[in-house]
């Protein structure tokens, strides 16, 4: 069975970066979805600001486009796997969600 989630295609760091440079910080946000698998006490950490700042300033190990047209990206963040799925829509970013993985779940493409 065909999963809407996994990656269709890889995309290159070098190009992902380039094109998030393109985006001004007001034009990346976050979906009310985007917090629901966290805890209060995560809520005050991992903030919309603090995501934007991920996705603007650190280096992604791996990115790819899924079957669902979202772009899963990938971060070594404070020692932890980080994924990240956002979407691009009417010259915005909406960071759907975001949580922590394992080293096993990180996908082999």
């Amino acid at each position: 069975m065909f999963e809407e989630t996994k990656i269709k295609k890889k995309v290159e760091i070098a190009e992902f970066i380039g094109f998030i440079k393109k985006y001004k910080p007001e034009q990346i946000e976050c979906a009310s979805h985007t917090f629901f698998r966290l805890s209060e006490k995560q809520r005050k950490i991992y903030t919309c600001d603090e995501l934007r700042k991920i996705l603007t300033q650190e280096t992604p190990f791996l990115i790819g486009f899924q079957y669902n047209k979202n772009c899963a990206v990938f971060y070594k963040y404070k020692n932890k796997n980080l994924k990240m799925i956002i979407a691009f829509n009417d010259r915005k970013i909406k960071i759907v969600t975001f949580y922590f993985i394992e080293e096993w779940q990180i996908p082999k493409i």
